[in-house]
């Protein structure tokens, strides 16, 4: 089997590598464009949009969507029983998304109506093919991550209808709705395996049980209701201070149900601190996002932490366990990736710092921008032997 048709044999190894490669080139991207305009001669991007629309569209729809697609397509066959996906569906996704991909970079060169349908495409079929597998499951935590599919994919028609300048096109709503509900996602799917695999590890470790990670359901269900409240209200847009108090909600339950998941004893295991550490950057920007909503703090510095340690973290933290484990490979993770796992949580922090001082904004976005492409370069590079080589077997 060549290294194309094993990339296109499973969905998380073709979207996977799309989603890191794309991680690290975009935002390199970005970087060239702010350096150009903050210290260089100046530039352009080669579309007509605000270059603030595509650096956050390409984060959210672009990256978060191909490993979004990479997780789902891998694990809902697992949760229903039913076939997974095949290699022409897989080249077909892959396909739409790098066209997708494309419109965007080149908006404004491409008709802008063909350039719409192509980039929705991706979102639009994704969510189609996870309802077909989950549909009879409308009673499961499942049936919240179809939903929450749906309204990614409404975010980003609100988008694309703002582009062609038609109603009730929306772009800052649509980008902190498709943001929103990434985090939702992430505070839903998150909060279900780091307790779980902590607990698997901890107890195979020899820990009591009382020694092992807590959680509770209504706690679960309240921070759950929380982040898909706090979508809503940016897809929407809903009154500001409900989407206030709901990501306030959501930031306190997160660091609460934290506090019983034994994050400590997870530290001499990056695998499991990586996923601690998401959730950990999930709640901060959730209750940073919940302060600025009410005077107290800068809005943009909030959303990048709720961006790049939340969601990141745990794009990062997923890919590479479930890499592993696809692949037949030890759950250990590499150095490379080791040290990607930390590069996050400090462009995290060079973010918000641009944001809170501005005397400190060009230096510290060009170092959270180069951070950022320094992590998914390094799982890139470090994974690629696992998605284009063959399962290993014990």
């Amino acid at each position: 089997m060549t290294a194309l048709l094993r990339l296109l044999s499973d969905s998380f190894r073709v979207f996977f590598l799309l989603a890191s490669l794309w991680a690290a080139a975009a935002m390199a991207l970005w970087l060239w464009w702010l350096w150009q305009n903050q210290i260089g001669p100046g530039g352009d991007l080669p579309n007509a949009l605000a270059p603030s629309h595509w650096h956050a569209h390409e984060l959210i729809f672009g990256f978060g969507m191909a490993a979004t697609a990479g997780f789902f397509l891998t694990a809902a066959p697992n949760w229903t029983g039913k076939p997974v996906a095949g290699p022409r569906f897989i080249a077909l996704m892959a396909g739409l998304w790098l066209a997708g991909r494309g419109a965007v970079l080149l908006w404004g060169s491409v008709p802008p109506v063909l350039a719409a349908g192509v980039v929705l495409a991706f979102p639009a079929l994704l969510t189609e093919r996870m309802a077909r597998q989950l549909i009879r499951r409308p009673a499961s935590s499942e049936g919240l991550y179809l939903a929450l599919l749906g309204l990614i994919t409404l975010a980003e028609a609100r988008v694309l209808l703002d582009w062609l300048d038609l109603p009730p096109g929306d772009a800052a709503a649509g980008l902190r709705g498709g943001l929103a509900a990434l985090v939702a996602l992430v505070a839903v799917l998150g909060g279900r395996i780091t307790p779980q695999f902590t607990r698997n590890a901890l107890a195979r470790a020899g820990a009591p049980p009382a020694a092992l990670p807590r959680s509770f359901p209504w706690l679960d269900r309240g921070v759950a209701g929380c982040a898909c409240l706090a979508a809503l209200a940016a897809v929407f847009p809903l009154s500001g201070a409900l989407a206030g108090a709901a990501a306030l909600a959501l930031g306190a339950g997160q660091l609460a149900r934290m506090g019983f998941w034994r994050s400590r004893k997870v530290l001499g295991n990056p695998l499991l601190a990586a996923l601690h550490l998401a959730m950990l950057g999930t709640g901060i920007g959730a209750l940073l996002q919940g302060f600025a909503a009410f005077g107290r703090g800068e809005e943009i510095g909030a959303l990048h932490v709720s961006a790049i340690a939340g969601v990141g973290g745990m794009i990062l933290a997923v890919m590479s366990r479930a890499t592993l484990a696809q692949t037949g490979r030890a759950l250990v993770a590499p150095r490379p990736v080791v040290l990607a796992y930390l590069l996050l949580p400090l462009a995290a922090l060079a973010r918000f710092a641009a944001a809170t001082w501005p005397e400190t904004y060009v230096t510290a976005t060009l170092s959270a921008a180069t951070l950022w492409v320094l992590a998914f370069a390094l799982f890139a590079l470090s994974s690629a032997p696992a998605f284009l080589g063959p399962r290993q077997t014990p």
